[in-house]
């Protein structure tokens, strides 16, 4: 939330925003004063008018700031390669509420990379969330999804939202759970 130490923010145009945790997509008019919360994972989190909002890194020069640097993989990598690049991908997705990765929180199951031919591949992720009814539930799944099919070579990532087995903070890796006082 909102504090001392936020960054203030005016939008310099018109964006699209994510109404937080509802998920629900919104216009921020241009003109519209705010504060960062979170700056994590390429996206923003900020205050404005009481509410949070996710701004997405396609609109970081809405808020004055610069999109995430493209990804890149050395000519012919292998399959252990980009799999290496999908988790180091995957630590770029955050709850916008929480400031850890969707891998440390413990919500990746599985992440398999597989060929399609040609020199594609697709990614095919099972994931959940800390709690079933969470709004912003469609917004990580597209977050995870979106973020992998920018890594080179990767034409699809198929991202499907499981609930067996529930998640549990026990399934957190140990930093997460001293960040968070889970421990």
């Amino acid at each position: 939330m909102y504090s001392r130490s936020s960054e203030p923010v005016r939008f310099e145009r018109d964006c699209e925003a994510v109404l937080v945790p509802q998920g629900e997509g919104v216009t921020l008019p241009a003109g519209s004063v705010g504060y960062i919360t979170q700056a994590l994972g390429g996206s923003w989190t900020v205050f404005v008018e009481g509410n949070l909002f996710r701004i997405a890194g396609r609109d970081a020069d809405a808020i004055g700031k610069e999109p995430p640097e493209p990804l890149a993989l050395p000519d012919g990598a292998d399959d252990a390669a980009v799999e290496q690049l999908v988790w180091k991908q995957l630590r770029t997705c955050f709850d916008p509420e929480i400031p850890i990765n969707v891998v440390d929180l413990g919500l990746v199951y599985e992440a398999v990379v597989r060929p399609l031919g040609e020199g594609q591949r697709a990614v095919d992720v099972k994931m959940t969330l800390t709690a079933p009814g969470c709004g912003m539930g469609e917004i990580l799944v597209e977050d995870v999804r979106s973020k992998l099919e920018l890594i080179p070579t990767v034409d699809e990532a198929d991202v499907e939202l499981v609930f067996d087995p529930p998640w549990n903070r026990m399934m957190m890796s140990e930093a997460a759970r001293l960040e968070t006082g889970m421990l």
